[in-house]
C-alpha cells in the first residue's frame, strides 16, 4: 500500500472514530431548569430590556396581545408574553388553550415549559401525558418538523419523564441527524428544504441550550453558506403586504408571492443570527435583517420578530457579499447585478432558469447554448449536446453552464489550455473559471470516464 493511500485511510479512520466516539460519549440527560426552550437567562434579559425600553418590537407585540386579535399560534404567543410581561393571566390563557382539542404538540411543549410555575400538579400531569402520547402518534414520521416536536417533548419532559426524554433525544441526534441528514447533505441530496429552516433552527437552539451539542459541527460548510444562499435566493423587488414589506424567496415556477413563506424564512434568519452572531457570514445576514421596513407586524410574525431579533447586535453591510452564489451541494445558481432593488437577478433552481428584470419575472426556455446571459463578471450558458461556447469579454471571470446531466463527468477544453474533467453538480451545473483574454472558446464533451469525486 502506498504511503499516500495509507495516510488517506488513516485520516478517514480518524473521522469515523471521532464520529463514533461522539455518539457514545454524548450525554442526553437534561438537567437545565425551566424555561429550557429559547428563553435562557441571557435572552430573557434582552427581551425584558426591550420591554423596559418600550422598543418598537415590544410595542407591536404588546399591541397585538392587547387587541385580542385572532392569533395563529395562541399557545406560543400567550406563553411568551406572560414570560416577558410577568402577566400570569396570559399563562392561564395559554394553558387553557393547550388543554383544548386543537392544540399541537410543539405549542403544548412551549406552554408546558414557559408556564411551568402556573401549572397545578393535575394540569402538569395532563399536559405531560398529552405530550408523551402525541410523540407516539408521530413515531413513523421522519421530517424536520417531526424531529423538532420530538426534541421539544424531550426537553420539556426532562425531569418529569427522564427515560422518555433521553430516548427521544438520542433518537433525533444519532439516528435522524447523524444517521440521515448529515450523510444526505454530504451526499449532495436535498434533504433540507427552505420550508424546513424554521423547525431546523429550533432544533439547533434546543439541543445546544440543553445538551451543549452543536449539530452544525459535521457540516459547518453547509451552515457557513446558508446566509448567502438565503440572501441571493430572494427576488430583488420587495413585496408590500398589508402589514409590512417582505423579500420573496425564489421558488420553481415563480407564482404569486407567498407572504407566509417569506415570514417564516425571515423567522429562520433571525433565529440563525441569534444562534451565532460571531460568524462573518451571519453578521452580513444581521445587516440585512435590521431594516425597519421589513420588521414583521402580522399576528404570525410579530411574536417571532420580538423573540429572535437583536437590534443591539452590530451587523455588517451585505453590500460586501459576493453577487453570485453557486450552491454546488444542491445544484442551484443565483446571480445579481447589484444589491439594489432595481437589480437584475438570475436564478437556476430545480432545473428551471428564471430572470427577474425591471420588476418582471420570466421563466427562460429555449436559450441557445451559443448565446450567454451576462450578469456582472459571470456568463451563463445553457448546455445541450456537446456545446461550444465563446466568451468575448475579458471582464468575464467565470462561466456557468446549466442544463447538463446531473452528476455526469464532462471534459472541459478551453482553447490554449490543458483539457480537464469536471463533474456537473446535482442540478446539472458546471462552474468554469475563464482566463483574462478576448475570445475565450470553451468546448464541453460528456466524458466516458467516471466523474471526479
Amino acid at each position: 500500500m502506498s504511503h499516500g493511500r495509507f495516510t488517506r485511510l488513516a485520516a478517514l479512520a480518524c473521522v469515523f472514530a471521532g464520529l463514533a466516539a461522539s455518539q457514545t460519549t454524548d450525554d442526553y440527560l437534561i438537567s437545565t431548569d425551566h424555561p429550557r426552550l429559547f428563553l435562557q437567562a441571557r435572552r430573557l434579559r434582552l427581551l425584558r430590556l426591550e420591554k423596559e425600553r418600550q422598543s418598537i418590537r415590544w410595542q407591536q407585540f404588546h399591541a397585538l396581545m392587547a387587541s385580542e386579535s385572532r392569533l395563529p399560534e395562541p399557545g406560543f404567543a400567550h406563553a411568551l408574553y406572560a414570560q416577558i410581561a410577568g402577566d400570569q393571566t396570559h399563562c392561564e390563557a395559554a394553558i387553557n388553550w393547550a388543554l383544548g382539542a386543537d392544540a399541537d404538540l410543539r405549542q403544548v411543549a412551549l406552554v408546558f415549559d414557559w408556564c411551568q410555575p402556573s401549572l397545578s400538579a393535575d394540569r402538569s400531569r395532563a399536559l405531560a401525558g398529552r405530550i408523551e402520547s402525541a410523540v407516539a402518534t408521530i413515531a413513523s414520521q421522519s421530517g424536520v418538523s417531526a424531529a423538532r416536536d420530538r426534541v421539544f417533548a424531550a426537553v420539556v419532559l426532562a425531569g418529569h419523564r427522564p427515560s422518555f426524554s433521553e430516548a427521544q433525544m438520542r433518537l433525533v441526534v444519532q439516528k435522524w441527524w447523524r444517521g440521515e441528514i448529515v450523510p444526505g447533505l454530504r451526499g449532495r441530496r436535498n434533504v433540507l428544504r427552505l420550508t424546513d429552516l424554521p423547525a431546523l433552527l429550533e432544533i439547533l437552539h434546543a439541543i445546544r441550550d440543553n445538551l451543549k451539542i452543536d449539530l452544525r459541527d459535521p457540516i459547518q460548510d453547509y451552515f457557513r453558506d446558508l446566509p448567502s444562499s438565503l440572501l441571493l435566493g430572494y427576488y430583488p423587488v420587495p413585496y408590500t403586504a398589508a402589514e409590512n414589506e417582505y423579500y420573496i424567496p425564489a421558488v420553481k415556477g415563480g407564482g404569486q408571492p407567498n407572504p407566509k413563506l417569506a415570514a417564516l424564512t425571515r423567522t429562520a434568519e433571525l433565529s440563525l443570527v441569534a444562534y451565532d452572531s460571531n460568524t462573518l457570514e451571519y453578521q452580513y445576514l444581521q445587516g440585512w435583517l435590521m431594516h425597519d421596513r421589513f420588521l414583521m407586524r402580522s399576528p404570525l410574525g410579530a411574536p417571532y420578530e420580538f423573540l429572535w431579533a437583536n437590534p443591539y447586535q452590530p451587523g455588517l453591510s451585505y453590500f460586501h457579499l459576493p453577487l453570485a452564489f453557486h450552491d454546488s451541494r444542491l445544484g442551484r445558481l443565483f446571480l445579481r447585478s447589484s444589491w439594489d432593488t432595481d437589480a437584475t437577478w438570475l436564478g437556476y433552481l430545480e432545473g428551471q432558469l428564471q430572470i427577474f428584470q425591471q420588476g418582471e419575472l420570466k421563466i427562460v426556455t429555449g436559450q441557445p447554448a451559443s448565446q450567454p446571459i451576462r450578469l456582472g463578471d459571470a456568463a451563463v450558458f445553457v448546455g445541450s449536446g456537446s456545446p461550444t461556447m465563446r466568451v468575448d469579454d475579458p471582464a468575464v471571470r467565470v462561466a456557468y453552464v446549466i442544463g447538463l446531466r446531473p452528476g455526469a463527468g464532462y471534459e472541459v477544453a478551453i482553447v490554449g489550455e490543458k483539457k480537464h474533467t469536471e463533474t456537473a453538480d446535482p442540478g446539472g451545473i458546471l462552474e468554469i473559471k475563464t482566463p483574462e483574454e478576448d475570445g475565450v472558446v470553451i468546448r464541453l464533451r460528456e466524458s466516458s470516464r467516471p466523474p471526479r469525486q
